[in-house]
């Protein structure tokens, strides 16, 4: 069909719609991914009308995580065409009569507010969202992961507006905390805030790190709050190494042929280190992880969420050690809660305002995915409704 014909095609079921609805119909912009090697598409599309319980936003600003890439050079996969980006802030546009109106802190939602929410929607009444893992829940809807389909097209961060569904964990952000640092919560600042969860205590506790790329650095300010006594950062990459230190490390450590470093090695042969986290998926960095945990040791495993090959763990060394090994995929509520706290009063203390690189408008969001698989900074950010 020629374009002009389907363009006259798409003005007249706007106005279907319209007539339909007996209200004006919003439509907005939006980027889909139909397979890693495939251009994105920009695309133009109708906002439904909200279901009950429902809210919408319009995305301001999304940065480009990790799973995004790993899904855009096909590491990963997902269902397709997907509206990529979870990564997301934006501000209340309409909230459904029978939403509570409130956050999940309590909080009035009003038009205008600032906002960021859970990257997940969940069944509240399910087993697992009643035993704290709403991330595993019934019925999961997952931003920025999900298909696009006929009626079903905002979900994600590459788009202008994005539908929250019941059983969305949202909550508004203060107006001066920087947006390319509020969208960094909803999931790495999280996910961290429940890999600090599950470690337990920190308090004077020997930490070591591997990866310092988003997670790694973030994990490093949390423990330095928490009032760890040691931490170290190991990462192949120096330059990611020499960004570790102004967010807490005491020292950092490269780590080459999938070895322990000697001087790290060197100086905990012995005892031994409390904590170990693996925010960089390497079977490589984990297996390392575990050999230098003391008695009782705890390791926190985040970062693979890609296939690897399996881990190797000696049994007599777990077992003598009683070492406790505990993975974590995304977040729950209380997480997403402690992620904002955190942010919200040490954004200035550690330098997040860094940690964005690069930003583009979302007209040129092709070229953010290429820079970020090009040059590995922390984050690209990209506006999605241009700065005023």
């Amino acid at each position: 069909m020629p374009k002009n014909q389907r363009f006259i095609l798409y003005l007249l079921e706007v106005l279907i719609q319209q007539l339909y609805a007996g209200k004006s119909m919003k439509n907005g912009k939006l980027v889909a991914f139909n397979g890693p090697g495939q251009h994105l598409e920009f695309k133009r599309e109708i906002v439904r009308q909200l279901k009950s319980g429902e809210i919408l936003v319009k995305n301001l600003f999304t940065t480009i995580c990790g799973s995004d890439l790993h899904t855009y050079v096909g590491a990963r996969k997902e269902p397709c065409p997907v509206v990529l980006g979870h990564e997301i802030v934006g501000s209340v546009v309409e909230v459904d009569k029978n939403h509570s109106g409130k956050d999940y802190n309590g909080d009035p939602l009003e038009p205008g507010d600032l906002v960021t929410w859970t990257i997940f929607a969940s069944d509240p009444a399910s087993v697992l969202t009643k035993e704290g893992i709403p991330q595993k829940g019934d019925n999961l809807f997952k931003y920025g992961h999900e298909q696009i389909t006929d009626k079903e097209h905002f979900h994600g961060g590459l788009a202008e507006y994005c539908i929250l569904r019941p059983g969305t964990g949202i909550l508004k952000i203060p107006k001066e905390l920087p947006l390319p640092i509020a969208a960094t919560v909803n999931c790495s600042i999280a996910t961290v805030a429940g890999a600090i969860r599950l470690a337990g205590n920190i308090r004077d506790k020997k930490v070591v790190i591997f990866g310092a790329g988003m997670l790694g650095i973030t994990c490093a300010a949390m423990c330095r709050i928490k009032s760890a006594k040691w931490i170290a950062v190991v990462d192949i990459s120096q330059s990611r190494l020499d960004k570790a230190a102004p967010f807490g490390a005491d020292e950092i450590f490269r780590m080459e042929s999938g070895k322990i470093p000697e001087a790290l090695w060197n100086k905990f042969s012995d005892k031994g280190v409390d904590i170990v986290f693996d925010m960089s998926g390497s079977p490589e960095a984990m297996e390392a992880g575990l050999e230098l945990l003391g008695i009782g040791g705890v390791a926190v495993w985040t970062g693979a969420v890609f296939a690897t090959r399996k881990v190797q763990v000696n049994p007599e060394n777990l077992i003598r050690k009683l070492l406790t090994i505990r993975g974590l995929h995304n977040y729950n509520y209380e997480d997403f809660v402690n992620g904002l706290t955190f942010i919200k009063r040490y954004w200035h203390r550690f330098p997040f305002a860094s940690v964005v690189e690069k930003e583009f408008e979302l007209s040129d969001a092709e070229q953010a995915f290429d820079y970020a698989l090009k040059y590995k900074p922390l984050r690209v950010g990209i506006w999605v409704n241009p700065k005023t």
